[in-house]
């Protein structure tokens, strides 16, 4: 009996520990009232209305949609082509070589924007959404690449050489074997590249000035205090990211099983 109701204690412990945040969050975006704490008034989607007709939220909702999609898609592919070239080919210095494209995983998010920041105004590129998807791609590259470069097992180099075997050109092989059998890691990749660049701040608000995502609006708007309405935005941004999610576990993981 005790070893049955520990766990489940445990468990339910850490659920509401982590949940419990969140569903404050989502229950007072529905407050009819001005402050988004108790007593509960409501419901009522007035702060959800309010958001949608504001044009620099939807802006920065877009561009944030923008840069996560952009981010994601050059950092799978640079991922998938840097472990593709580490795991199949000898090349020198090949564990060095690994070791630095996942260092950046150690790195805080302040160094990576601090140094790009310094980097980009050095060599004169000005401050835009595209700088902030650099940054993004920076971090998620190396993220990228240990999904996908885990996943590059025995088997995957058997069905490349019977590929070879047949008559298929390098590029064929990658493109109708490599690709397709290693569907699962890639996808898995890029949704968790779009989930961390949607939330990121740090470095979108160092390299960003006058257009700006979803998280630096949401700073802004902080500093004159809490609100419903801000209560509404993170409810919108915690729905696209379980979204993501969960279009990670219906297409990636029922994929594989």
């Amino acid at each position: 009996m005790t070893r049955t109701l520990l766990p489940l204690v445990y468990g339910s412990a850490a659920f509401v520990f982590i949940y419990l945040p969140v569903a404050a969050l989502v229950l007072f975006s529905f407050q009819d009232g001005t402050l988004p704490v108790p007593p509960f008034e409501g419901p009522s989607l007035r702060w959800y209305a309010d958001v949608l007709a504001d044009d620099d939220l939807t802006a920065a909702l877009l561009n944030s949609l923008g840069v996560a999609l952009l981010s994601a898609s050059v950092a799978v592919t640079l991922g998938f082509t840097a472990a593709y070239g580490l795991a199949r080919h000898r090349l020198p210095g090949t564990a060095l070589l690994r070791a630095l494209l996942i260092a950046p995983l150690t790195v805080s998010y302040l160094i990576v924007g601090l140094g790009l920041l310094i980097v980009l105004q050095r060599i004169g590129i000005g401050l835009s959404l595209w700088t902030a998807g650099i940054g993004h791609v920076v971090i998620n590259l190396p993220l990228c690449f240990a999904i996908i470069y885990a996943s590059m097992g025995a088997q995957n180099v058997n069905a490349e050489r019977a590929a070879r075997d047949l008559g298929a050109r390098e590029a064929q092989v990658v493109l109708l074997v490599t690709v397709p059998m290693l569907a699962p890691a890639i996808l898995a990749a890029f949704f968790l590249s779009i989930t961390l660049s949607w939330d990121e701040f740090i470095i979108a608000f160092l390299l960003t000035r006058f257009d700006v995502t979803l998280p630096v609006e949401i700073w802004s708007m902080l500093r004159s205090g809490l609100s419903p309405r801000l209560n509404a935005i993170g409810s919108l941004v915690f729905l696209v990211s379980v979204t993501a999610v969960i279009l990670l576990e219906l297409v990636v993981f029922r994929r594989r099983s």
